[in-house]
Parts: C-alpha cells; sequence; structure tokens
C-alpha cells in the first residue's frame, strides 16, 4: 500500500422551546427542504437523549436535553412506547431492548462485517491485542466490529461504541481519506480540548500528521486519547478505491511501544487490511 487514496414556530406547532433562529436546527446544507420530517428528526433526538450517563430520564429531563416542551417531550416518548422501543414506570423513561433493532438493521445490511470478523479473529489472536474496524460519522468514528483479547481503556467499547476521529488511529486513517475541503471543514468544527498531555491540538499538527498517515498508508496513536493506550490503523478501500473504513489494533503503552507496534504489528495489520478490502471490492452489494 503506497499511502491513501484520496477522493477527491411557536409552541403548540413546533414542540420546540423559543430559542435562537438556527438553535438545534439542522444546517441549511443538511435540511433539504420540504422534505425534511421535523417530527421524526425530533424524535431520534428523544432516543439519543439517553445515554450511559442518563439510562433512565424523567420527562423533564428529556425535554431539558433534546430543547423540546414537556408537552412535545410528552407526545414523542409516549408513542416510542405504544411502539415497544421506550418502557415508563409514571416517572421514568427509559429505552427497551427493541432500540436494538434500529443498529442492528445497518449491520445486517452491511454483511461485510460479518465476513470480515474471522479475518479480524486471526490478527487479533497473532498480535494478541484487540482488533476493531470502524466508520467515519461526522466528527465520531463509530465502531462497527470488534474482537477482544484485553480490556484496553477505562471505558469499555463494542459495536456501537464512538469515538473523537481526531485522536484515534482510524479516524486519523479515515481523516486521510477525505477531501481537503471536507477535512478543513471538520476540522473548523473540532473539539477545542485536550484528552491527554499527549493530545495533538494545533491545527497545523494535526495536518501534517494526517498528511503523513496519507503518505504512508497507516496511523499509529500514541496515548492521545487516554494515556496508557496505544493503537495502529489501516485503511480499507471499496471497488472505486475510496477509503470507507478502517481496521485496528489497540494495546497498551507499557507492554507495546510505539517501535514495537510498527515493526511487529503494522505489517499484519496492512495484509489484513488487504483482506477485508477485498471483501469489500468482491462483496454484492
Amino acid at each position: 500500500m503506497n499511502g491513501i487514496a484520496q477522493k477527491t414556530a411557536v409552541e403548540t406547532t413546533s414542540g420546540k422551546t423559543p430559542s435562537p433562529e438556527t438553535e438545534g436546527q439542522p444546517s441549511t446544507e443538511n435540511k433539504p427542504g420540504d422534505s425534511y420530517v421535523q417530527s421524526f428528526a425530533r424524535g431520534l433526538e428523544v432516543i439519543r437523549s439517553f445515554s450511559a450517563d442518563a439510562p433512565s430520564q424523567t420527562l423533564s429531563e428529556v425535554a431539558s436535553r433534546t430543547g423540546l416542551t414537556r408537552a412535545g417531550a410528552r407526545r414523542i416518548l409516549l408513542t416510542l412506547q405504544t411502539l415497544g422501543y421506550v418502557e415508563g414506570d409514571g416517572k421514568y423513561f427509559a429505552l427497551t431492548p427493541r432500540i436494538l433493532d434500529l443498529g442492528f438493521a445497518y449491520l445486517s445490511s452491511q454483511p461485510l462485517w460479518n465476513l470480515a470478523t474471522p479475518l479480524m479473529e486471526t490478527l487479533a489472536e497473532s498480535v494478541q491485542e484487540s482488533c476493531s474496524a470502524g466508520v467515519l460519522d461526522g466528527l465520531d468514528i463509530v465502531y462497527v466490529a470488534r474482537v477482544h483479547t484485553h480490556k484496553i481503556m477505562s471505558t469499555n467499547l463494542g459495536v456501537g461504541s464512538r469515538l473523537p476521529a481526531f485522536w484515534t488511529s482510524m479516524g486519523r486513517v479515515l481523516l486521510a481519506g477525505l477531501s481537503d475541503d471536507r477535512l478543513q471543514a471538520l476540522m473548523a468544527t473540532r473539539p477545542r480540548e485536550a484528552f491527554t498531555r499527549y493530545t495533538l491540538m494545533e491545527d497545523g499538527a494535526l495536518l501534517q500528521a494526517i498528511a503523513q498517515v496519507r503518505s504512508q498508508g497507516w496511523a499509529l496513536i500514541n496515548q492521545e486519547l487516554e494515556e496508557g493506550l496505544i493503537s495502529v490503523a489501516a485503511p480499507l478501500f471499496n471497488a472505486q478505491g475510496q477509503v470507507v473504513a478502517a481496521i485496528n489494533v489497540s494495546g497498551q503503552a507499557n507492554r507495546t511501544n510505539a517501535e514495537e507496534m510498527q515493526a511487529r504489528i503494522v505489517p499484519s495489520l496492512l495484509r489484513t487490511a488487504q483482506g477485508v478490502s477485498q471483501l469489500l471490492r468482491t462483496a454484492r452489494r
């Protein structure tokens, strides 16, 4: 691999509390005019308001987290409850296991990851480190496949987990596959708070690191997201030669330093990435 290819309203009617004109609204670029279904978008906002930090919420908490009025939040919660995606005890609401159907719809429509898992398992076994695959979603990477060998982070990661793209190895690989215009747009909106003393924060340093990834065809992140965590990643290409996903190997910096990562793990990682990319090119769509 010789680098990464670069391709090129009032409350009674809106259910939204009064706010500045653009607050909480999709950008003009992402909002397709009359075809945009606002009530559906707000339903998704309510679903996303639940998290590990807020597994159950009162009506007022949901309204506060989403910017909806209590009346608007109540209508959406009761609709989701009727459909079986939310349960309530009269005060608190929580998601039900049925919500997993929504995420499973994506995974089941992408059979590649089932095909790629054996290759990832072989890689994880050979290097004795965890192996993952991810895709880019805005400023985050989203895990779509994961093979565990060791617990590597204080936060338990699994399919569906999100991490900031600029400071993860898979994120750097995926960012390197973007056009310069798209990369600059994401750079302008990225977080500005360091995660560790090693986090690259200056735009120039980040762009230089991403340029290096484009040139060498893989990325190494050494404790930029969490102290003690080190990882390497390689891009996955579709039939058109576009970077559509990434695969990585993660470990503990006190067990595997950057030099060993590059010498021992990167060659195996690149071979596995080539095999998964071949599956991408030949899998039926």
